[in-house]
């Protein structure tokens, strides 16, 4: 029977990379510098350690969009023209990612909470709607615990933190994550990775694998690889599954019904609802909101729904 599954599944993983297979098209390019992606929105930068980039849109109640691993702000382009037409926004991108300083930090969610208050106070705000997407969300739910005076309401979106691992399981996650794997993935295995983030992905999307293929040449990028490494520890070494009834702000919990990372495929095969609900049982005065034939990055693959049902949530 293990080994029919198996087979199935190694059959399913073909298909799906036959299907978003479009060649090495962006190998050859040139490099593409961390200062020189283009979020398509004016980059302003803090004076904090270390400093951070972001994007300050709209007025209003503030938003702060907090990017998952792997990522930087640029990946909440579908959804701040909307979001900034009701909100101020602030999209941010981590240490260690996008323009933001990279260097020997922690990486883990505690000190990426302390960054982001840090930025909060640098620019006197007193109050957020922290909006947090897959390790975002994770660092939004220890910035709640943290600074619970600092959130108005709490959006997590496709997020870590609700899934439990043991100790073995949390182990081989880090085993597997290493700066060198991350170094070596090819276009062909970029462009497979990034669309198992997605229920259907789309031609429009190539920029993500662009970018990412040429970012690998950059100068930064094994400071990027070691961000990334070193995130994936932080988020196994600093859990927050028992910590959820911890939280005291209106909480949205929204997720897309066929995530392909949550919960973990080869750890905890089973459906993303599962995990979900136990977020909602756990959390006080949480709500649930499936966003249906969706993946792992619902703003991007469903920006519209997923940005009326923030807006709906923040406004009521």
């Amino acid at each position: 029977m293990k080994k029919m599954i198996f087979h199935s599944l190694a059959i399913l993983m073909i298909l799906i990379f036959s299907a978003c297979s479009s060649g090495f098209l962006y190998t050859n390019m040139p490099p593409l510098e961390f200062s020189e992606i283009n979020y398509g929105f004016d980059v302003r930068y803090s004076h904090t350690s270390p400093k951070l980039a972001y994007i300050d849109e709209g007025k209003g109640e503030v938003i702060l969009l907090v990017h998952g691993l792997a990522s930087n702000l640029g990946f909440w382009r579908y959804n701040i023209p909307e979001l900034a037409k009701h909100f101020r926004v602030i999209a941010v991108d981590l240490p260690g990612y996008g323009k933001s300083d990279k260097g020997n930090y922690s990486y883990k969610m505690k000190f990426f909470a302390n960054t982001l208050k840090q930025l909060l106070d640098e620019l006197q705000i007193e109050k957020v709607n922290f909006i947090g997407h897959s390790m975002g969300g994770q660092i939004g739910i220890w910035f709640s615990i943290l600074y619970p005076e600092r959130v108005n309401k709490l959006v997590l979106a496709s997020t870590a933190g609700i899934e439990k691992f043991n100790r073995g399981e949390g182990e081989w996650l880090k085993s597997v994550v290493t700066i060198r794997s991350v170094k070596s993935t090819n276009e062909e295995g970029v462009r497979r990775n990034l669309s198992n983030n997605f229920y259907n992905w789309r031609s429009e999307l190539e920029w993500m694998v662009e970018e990412r293929v040429r970012m690998a040449k950059a100068k930064d990028f094994d400071l990027f690889a070691q961000a990334v490494t070193r995130s994936v520890a932080g988020m196994i070494d600093e859990p927050t599954y028992d910590k959820l009834a911890l939280i005291k702000s209106p909480t949205l919990i929204i997720y897309g019904e066929n995530d392909g990372l949550i919960p973990n495929p080869y750890l905890h095969p089973g459906f993303p609802a599962d995990v979900f609900k136990i977020g909602h049982q756990k959390i006080q005065n949480s709500i649930l909101h499936e966003i249906k034939k969706c993946g792992h990055m619902i703003m991007m693959e469903k920006p519209d729904e997923f940005n009326k049902a923030v807006i709906n949530f923040l406004k009521n």
